[in-house]
């Protein structure tokens, strides 16, 4: 009984001071917008897909995921294969067909450059 009360107390120590670390983690990861976070100009096609003229690559990548599979767009014989809509393909170079890891590659151009 001494044992199982004295492990449960370390057990809720490791929690609490997981919450804390994870909550301030979140707190400078949010507002900071840095690397993937950071909100850039996107092209009017990306814009237009996002209905937004700024975004981060994150979100970008989020909503875009989202579509996907919001339309049932992967191939059901190949997961890792995303089967362009009209929408999709103008981001997507007008590709029919793009490999889940080739999604980063044609988003990039997408991004306008800032100095």
């Amino acid at each position: 009984m001494m044992a199982t009360s004295k492990l449960l107390r370390r057990y809720i120590g490791i929690l609490e001071a997981a919450k804390v670390s994870s909550a301030s983690f979140a707190s400078s990861s949010s507002g900071n917008g840095k690397g993937l976070m950071r909100l850039q100009p996107v092209s009017p096609q990306l814009g237009k897909f996002l209905g937004s003229s700024e975004a981060s690559r994150a979100d970008a990548t989020k909503k875009i995921w989202e579509y996907i599979k919001l339309h049932n767009l992967q191939n059901p014989a190949n997961k890792k294969e995303i089967i362009c809509d009209e929408k999709l393909k103008t981001i997507f170079d007008g590709k029919d067909r793009v490999g889940m890891l080739e999604v980063a590659k044609y988003l990039s151009p997408h991004f306008v450059k800032s100095k």
